[in-house]
């Protein structure tokens, strides 16, 4: 069975502590939008899986409560970074194995302000050993990084990123200024996006003059703290037929259309992760490959059939070490392509015309949602200024260190209805 997005919502993501609200006010805020935007109602939900990473236990309860209280399974979801689009992944799985018909997936975060370090507390200050001690879910990633590179006093998560940009700098020539490239394009995209943290353009030089975080990787290579939620409401064909969704091509109750899940993977660590003592491997290069080829493999489609990428650009270099996963280009090549255009507009893909991780936020919870949600917009074609011209094809990618990769593939679609007719007449 087929599964479609029938709506999508989210909040602005937000500096925390700059806006009043509690993680509940945000996931009523994107989940009514979303509920909205499918022209459909909380009672009509039969499932509800929620992402987060730094709120308690039953979060989603208390968080999904705001929408209704109809008694229905919710299911609380961390997968560090790569949490919304695993909640989106059970939504998806839930449809198409036939337990559901309508599944809202929900993501959310509530930050402290600071770099992240490699707790669990929304906020741990970066800089400290136990970050990666032997206790944490990611001692055997920083163990490899400190084995090559030593420990430095910088936030951990900036530092194994920072030190994967090194080895691709003396690997295969990639210069700082292209690493800024990267940032100047997502911060410039996200300047049309209302619901971005960050609205302000700064061009490479601007980027190459930002506080360093981690050397490479100044400041302004590096996604932020943030608040903020995203929802999307998946459907099966047979709810959306029998409920007439997607019925036009607006926004608005009942007004968007639809948009198939054509194919998602998730991968995990393999020992290639491992094997090489290589932080590109170590931070997920790896995984995103496997789950690209995999996405690639069910759908019968490929990168070169994709006009619009959403992908985890957390820091410049892993925005670079995903177009090489996904085969956008050869290895060592990243750089140039992003120095050439080819990832913004007028170029061969539009990739984060959102402003991406860097620029739009980063709540972990809510980032695979917000992604999807995002392409949603654009294969409508109802993204406003930030539009990718044609788009039908688009394609999103959320990792998480310790680790986990998701790649979803979405296309535009006419009405369920028109589908199931066209079916119908084939067979």
């Amino acid at each position: 069975m087929k599964a479609y997005v029938a709506g999508v919502g989210m909040t602005r993501f937000e500096k925390p502590e700059t806006r009043e609200w509690q993680y509940w006010d945000m996931v009523r805020e994107a989940g009514s939008a979303a509920l909205a935007d499918a022209g459909i109602s909380y009672a009509d939900v039969e499932q509800v899986p929620v992402g987060y990473c730094f709120q308690p236990s039953t979060a989603g309860q208390r968080a999904a409560y705001e929408l209704g209280l109809t008694g229905i399974p919710v299911y609380n979801v961390n997968n560090n970074c790569a949490t919304g689009s695993t909640a989106l992944m059970l939504a998806r799985q839930l449809v198409e194995g036939g337990a559901a018909d309508c599944v809202l997936a929900l993501g959310f975060e509530k930050m402290k302000r600071g770099s992240l370090g490699g707790g669990a507390d929304g906020g741990a200050r970066g800089g400290a050993a136990d970050d990666w001690s032997a206790t944490s879910p990611v001692a055997r990633h920083y163990g490899i990084m400190a084995a090559r590179h030593g420990f430095e006093m910088t936030p951990p998560t900036a530092q194994i990123f920072g030190d994967a940009a090194r080895e691709h700098m003396e690997k295969y020539g990639t210069t700082e200024a292209q690493l800024a490239a990267v940032a100047a394009k997502n911060h410039r995209h996200s300047a049309h996006n209302p619901y971005a943290q960050f609205q302000d353009v700064y061009d490479v030089d601007d980027i190459l003059a930002a506080r360093v975080v981690h050397h490479p990787l100044t400041k302004l290579q590096c996604s932020p703290t943030s608040d903020g939620a995203a929802a999307a409401v998946v459907v099966s064909e047979r709810f959306a037929e029998e409920r007439e969704l997607g019925a036009g091509t607006g926004t608005g109750a009942g007004s968007g259309s639809l948009v198939e899940i054509v194919a998602q993977a998730m991968t995990t660590d393999t020992e290639d992760s491992f094997a090489s003592g290589s932080c590109i491997d170590v931070v997920g290069q790896p995984m995103s490959r496997a789950a690209a080829r995999q996405v690639y493999e069910r759908s019968g489609l490929g990168i070169e059939d994709v006009d619009v990428v959403e992908l985890h650009d957390c820091f410049s270099i892993n925005e670079l070490l995903t177009y090489e996963a996904l085969g956008m280009c050869e290895p060592g090549e990243a750089g140039k392509l992003v120095e050439s255009g080819g990832t913004t507009y007028g170029g061969r893909w539009v990739v984060n015309p959102s402003g991406g991780l860097i620029s739009k936020g980063h709540p972990l919870g809510a980032t695979g949602i917000a992604q999807v949600a995002e392409l949603v917009w654009q294969l409508r074609g109802t993204a406003g200024e930030r539009q990718v011209p044609g788009a039908e094809v688009g394609l999103a990618h959320n990792i998480g260190l310790g680790g986990a990769a998701v790649v979803t593939l979405l296309r535009a679609t006419a009405t369920v209805t028109a589908i199931a007719s066209a079916a119908g007449a084939a067979a």
